[in-house]
């Protein structure tokens, strides 16, 4: 997959620095993953924390204008993806997403889970047998109307 100019520039940076998104985050008072979904071009900053989070990178406030840009939401390349882990995603959903479709259904009827209403956490679960990743997905309802 191909980085934007900008991205790499985000990334590289934070590298440099040795900074996380989850100590951005706190600068920006948002959600680690919601930084890195910016980083990658995938969500819009105000002015405020486009000027905050350049100022934390040391670089120039002239990027700011690319941070506060509406983005492409979604478009990444290939579709199935390749990398391992975001292939997992993927797998997830060809073997659970009829599956988890049918369950949300049954609860809340016909309907969608909001992906802009919406939060994603992602946390480390301590096992002895290896440690665990835990993804929170949580999207309001949305049913669909008969008109």
């Amino acid at each position: 997959m191909a980085l934007s100019p900008l991205s790499s520039t985000l990334l590289a940076a934070k590298q440099r620095l040795g900074l996380t998104f989850a100590a951005l985050g706190s600068q920006l008072e948002r959600d680690e993953v919601w930084v890195a979904a910016l980083f990658y071009g995938q969500a819009t900053a105000s002015a405020e924390q486009a000027a905050i989070l350049l100022a934390a990178l040391q670089l120039d406030a002239g990027l700011a204008s690319q941070l506060t840009t509406y983005p492409m939401k979604g478009a990444l390349d290939p579709v199935i993806p390749t990398d391992p882990l975001l292939y997992r995603f993927y797998e997830i959903l060809q073997v659970y997403g009829l599956p988890l479709k049918d369950v949300i259904q049954e609860k809340f009827g016909d309907g969608i889970m909001s992906a802009i209403d919406f939060t994603l956490h992602v946390d480390k679960v301590e096992d002895p047998k290896g440690d665990r990743v835990k993804v929170t997905m949580n999207g309001k309802f949305l049913p669909y109307r008969a008109w």
